[in-house]
């Protein structure tokens, strides 16, 4: 039997990012993704367009479906867009999830454009971040996340990941792809252990769902029962390869998608 992953987030309706881009990853990696949509963005390769938040009541309706019938072993949260919203799924979780949490704090778009409303990271941190195994923001989020400059360098990376394990986390995950230098390096602090995961810097314009990608193929392998230390790698690694298939797919006239299937179709099909 398949195990089962689950994806709290917003559907991008150009295939990308969020749940689209959560479930190919689930798929990719041999996982079945089950899905519940927070909410709903009108973006493209091009930026973000316009967003709606679904109602708490059909977002907890969502998850309770899930949760009452689904055998659920990971479950991944991406963008939610408001406060409301982040308090419906940790109340959906609370009720019925037994699975490993991993919480990607989707604050901004790859484009610039905001996926939160402006303070509801005080929610977030308050109603998520103690039921999530893990967290996974890029430099930019954790730096608004504790309110302060975005690390520059190693150092401030991993004090910035301690910080944030303070406010209830299991794990952080900082994520250095926004960075700069020849490799792209994530720290993962657990409480007791820092691990420093380097890839060579990939360079290409196509990163649209990069985010999104890395957390769900963090969740996929914590699903088949991998320890966290060894998820994480394997994702890291998948996203690597990813975004360096990516300029085979050449989707939109923006920053494109990376190859969630680089391993299943041949680059030069016709």
């Amino acid at each position: 039997m398949s195990p089962i992953a689950l994806t709290i987030a917003g559907s991008d309706c150009s295939g990308g990012a969020g749940i689209q881009a959560d479930l190919k990853t689930f798929s990719a990696l041999g996982v079945y993704g089950a899905s519940v949509i927070a909410a709903l963005t009108a973006e493209n390769t091009k930026g973000v367009q316009a967003f709606e938040v679904a109602s708490p009541a059909i977002i907890r309706a969502q998850i309770d479906s899930v949760f009452d019938d689904l055998d659920v072993r990971a479950v991944k949260i991406g963008m939610l867009g408001n406060a409301a919203a982040a308090v419906a799924v940790a109340e959906g979780l609370r009720a019925g999830c037994r699975a490993p949490v991993v919480l990607d704090p989707v604050m901004v778009a790859a484009s610039g454009d905001a996926l939160l409303d402006e303070g509801a990271e005080r929610t977030l941190i308050r109603e998520l971040f103690p039921l999530a195994d893990l967290i996974t923001p890029n430099l930019g989020e954790a730096a608004r996340l504790l309110g302060t400059d975005m690390a520059e360098d190693e150092d401030a990376m991993g004090e910035q990941a301690r910080k944030l394990h303070a406010m209830g986390p299991k794990a952080v995950l900082v994520k250095g792809g926004h960075g700069a230098g020849a490799e792209a390096v994530d720290l993962l602090w657990d409480g007791s252990e820092m691990t420093r995961l380097a890839a060579p810097r990939v360079a290409t314009r196509h990163g649209h769902g990069t985010g999104c990608t890395l957390s769900a193929a963090i969740a996929a392998g914590l699903a088949k029962g991998a320890a966290l230390g060894a998820a994480v790698a394997e994702a890291k690694a998948y996203l690597t390869e990813a975004l360096a298939q990516a300029d085979t797919l050449q989707i939109g006239s923006g920053s494109g998608p990376v190859h969630h299937f680089y391993a299943l179709w041949p680059a030069d099909r016709s």
